[in-house]
């Protein structure tokens, strides 16, 4: 009886120690993400060497999720306000693990005013490309202007949606055009997935591929 005894405990002990070793083992979430994460999966796949080559970093903070469905509804806001621009809402940010916050690339999405198109500052060796209503890239960032008609946003068949998305503050590599063509790549492959989302006609004269080819 004593042996069975002895048994049952030795049992017990075993069974308890081994639940303590599962629990220990279990790694917390990591506070930071590789590059085929961030902005949703946006750029998972070939864009996230790009990703990568524009901010100078592999790792990068684990930004709140949802970030699609505020850009949307920031979006929608903006037009049905009517206003000729409003303030949109960041796709993503991407912050290199262990950078000081103000070296942050913020993909960012809003409404911009119908003179915000055709003046724009290409110094510093930007250029222009043709895409949408007006494609822009330098060496720390790019734009896409592109207007969206759209059954969510109402009234947009007689007043097309403004849509500006871009981001600043990459990485400076110099104005080489491989360098401005990878800015462009992610500015596009963010535009288009908005488009998408919003389910804008002819996702708002973006190409499935971006024209990586400047303007003359």
């Amino acid at each position: 009886m004593r042996v069975v005894r002895a048994l049952s405990v030795i049992g017990l002990v075993m069974t308890v120690g081994a639940g303590a070793v599962a629990c220990g083992s279990e790694e917390e979430e990591s506070p930071y993400v590789g590059a085929g994460e961030v902005c949703g999966g946006v750029f998972a796949g070939p864009l996230e060497k790009t990703v990568e080559t524009v901010t100078g970093a592999t790792s990068f903070d684990r930004t709140g999720e949802k970030r699609m469905d505020r850009v949307v509804e920031a979006l929608k806001k903006g037009h049905a306000s009517g206003r000729s621009w409003a303030t949109g809402y960041d796709l993503c940010v991407l912050g290199a693990e262990g950078a000081d916050r103000r070296d942050d690339v913020k993909i960012n999405f809003s409404i911009y005013a119908p003179q915000d198109v055709g003046d724009t500052d290409l110094r510093g060796g930007a250029r222009m490309y043709s895409m949408g209503k007006e494609a822009t890239a330098g060496p720390v960032g790019a734009r896409i202007n592109f207007e969206c008609v759209s059954p969510q946003l109402d009234g947009s068949k007689d007043r097309p949606a403004r849509i500006k998305g871009g981001f600043g503050n990459a990485k400076d590599r110099g104005p080489a055009p491989e360098n401005l063509a990878a800015n462009l790549t992610l500015a596009h492959a963010a535009s288009l997935a908005v488009a998408e989302k919003l389910g804008c006609e002819d996702n708002g004269g973006l190409p499935k591929k971006p024209d990586l080819r400047p303007l003359p």
